[in-house]
């Protein structure tokens, strides 16, 4: 028993590392629908739900190891750790998964009400733990489920339902469903009951996708973006991203120009003939253009990353990082943690935030700009387009990840926060890969990594305001209520079931004994 119980959990992460190829490169989209069932159906034969839930631990620890696994060379040995850390979000969903179709389910009960249970609860405790390893301080939303499906559009657009998070639960519960089908030990209706489940699941999206009303007509919006690649001094990587946006053709005449991230490295206060460098590449271009600073600031201190849009006159407007990378741009307790720097490259100067979004006008055009990582976070983009944005524009530099898969997740990421807001988004990277998505997630441009040049893409202007703009994220909080709807019931069947049995075994009371009479 004890060597089959080691052989399950030895087996775990080999099982859940797979799923990690459903995520850029290679996208293979359809492994997100079968890709947990191997960890489930292990969770599911454990002999208990202690042991099925570390088995799902440790599934999920392969996962987030082959799905960050770009990060090795900047984390290095603090890979592992990270990787179990975030893994504790699969712990309950394990435990779920046996006790309610593993080995504390009576074949005699296990029916489909049980399948309909787990249906509910087991993705919910799975949402539930994305939401609570999408904390930044734990390295943010990197890895959600549901973003593996961005070059999927039936099922991606199931997220302007309920953002990402209603994705994830419907790929977990259509894993739940062919798991509870292949599993021998459940009862036929059970098992037939599932099989439904997990076609009629896909297939609802498909119709939501299918009967969808196509968006008003609202005109186009031509935005270039510029890729110089990997330049390192400062003056010269100003002068790349100058000399691209100057070289676009006469005619191109683009509504915005967006230049990459860290692109200029200098403080535009301190240094006005930058500013005046730019408003002369916005008049040569003939649009506005959107650098990003990543300097020290003379007033006020401290280093920040900035979106700075400059027109012809002079700047219109500004935006500072407010999501911070853990250990890429600070370090968490860096009294008590700075020690990481001498063994990796985390930053050995903190970043300093922002402290609000911003919509910057670009004469007829409303930019809601992100930096980087902030890509990641669904309720940014969706807080920009409530806050009147036209385009969502994500600057990038990716210049550590160079011929990672990081590159290619990173620019995904813009899809699935496109048909969240319902506003095309474009990602514009100094070294990384550039892309570009309608409102509805539809790819227009793709740059690789490896592409050096300027390019403009017409974008389809969108005024749509999708459920998840409206509504924001109610699926984690529904999640999170079911679970403890689920435990009150269970708690009080639990009562129930004790009480009779109290009152089936227990001794008869004694008889009084009779009075004489008199």
């Amino acid at each position: 028993m004890r060597q089959s119980r080691w052989g399950a959990r030895l087996a775990a992460p080999l099982l859940g590392a797979p799923l990690a190829l459903a995520f850029p490169r290679p996208g293979w989209w359809w492994l997100a629908l079968i890709g947990l069932v191997p960890v489930l159906l292990l969770a599911m034969a454990a002999p208990g739900g202690g042991e099925a839930a570390v088995r799902a631990w440790l599934g999920g620890t392969g996962f987030f190891l082959a799905v960050n696994a770009f990060l090795l060379p900047t984390v290095g040995p603090f890979m592992v750790p990270l990787a179990m850390l975030l893994a504790v979000t699969w712990l309950p969903m394990g435990w779920l998964a046996w006790a309610l179709l593993g080995g504390a389910a009576d074949p005699d009960r296990a029916g489909p009400r049980r399948l309909a249970a787990a249906l509910v609860l087991v993705p919910s405790a799975f949402v539930v733990g994305e939401g609570l390893r999408s904390w930044e301080g734990l390295g943010g939303p990197w890895g959600l489920l549901g973003a593996s499906q961005w070059n999927a559009p039936a099922l991606l657009s199931v997220a302007a339902l309920g953002g990402v998070w209603g994705l994830s639960f419907l790929l977990v519960a259509v894993n739940l469903a062919v798991a509870a089908a292949l599993r021998g030990q459940l009862p036929g209706p059970t098992r037939a009951t599932a099989v439904v489940a997990a076609a009629a699941l896909p297939l609802a999206a498909l119709a939501f996708w299918s009967l969808r009303p196509a968006p008003s007509p609202a005109g186009t919006v031509r935005v270039a973006f510029v890729q110089p690649g990997v330049v390192g001094p400062v003056e010269d990587r100003f002068r790349a991203s100058e000399r691209l946006s100057r070289a676009l053709p006469a005619g191109a005449r683009p509504d915005l120009v967006v230049w990459g991230e860290s692109s200029v490295g200098r403080d535009p206060a301190a240094n006005p003939g930058d500013v005046a460098r730019l408003a002369g590449t916005a008049r040569a271009a003939g649009g506005p253009v959107l650098a990003n600073v990543d300097a020290q600031r003379e007033a006020g201190g401290g280093i920040y990353k900035s979106a700075l849009l400059v027109g012809e006159a002079g700047v219109l407007g500004s935006y500072d990082k407010m999501r911070l990378v853990p250990f890429g741009e600070y370090v968490p307790l860096r009294p008590l943690l700075g020690w990481v720097t001498r063994l990796t490259d985390a930053a050995a100067v903190d970043r300093h935030r922002g402290a609000r979004l911003a919509v910057l006008p670009a004469g007829g055009l409303s930019v809601g700009p992100l930096v980087c990582f902030e890509s990641a976070f669904p309720d940014l983009a969706r807080n920009l387009a409530a806050g009147g944005a036209d385009l969502v524009v994500v600057q990038t530099a990716d210049t550590t990840f160079q011929g990672s898969w990081g590159l290619d997740q990173h620019a995904s990421l813009s899809a699935v926060r496109a048909v969240e807001s319902g506003r095309p988004v474009l990602q514009a990277a100094l070294s990384g890969t550039s892309a570009a998505f309608d409102a509805r997630g539809r790819r227009l441009a793709w740059a690789p990594g490896d592409w050096r040049g300027a390019a403009v893409v017409e974008l389809p202007r969108s005024a749509e305001r999708t459920p998840y703009v409206r509504a924001g994220d109610v699926v984690p909080l529904a999640c999170g209520l079911a679970l403890v709807a689920g435990a009150v019931v269970a708690a009080r069947g639990r009562r129930l079931s004790r009480g009779g049995s109290g009152r089936r075994t227990g001794s008869r009371p004694r008889s009084r004994p009779a009075r004489p009479r008199r």
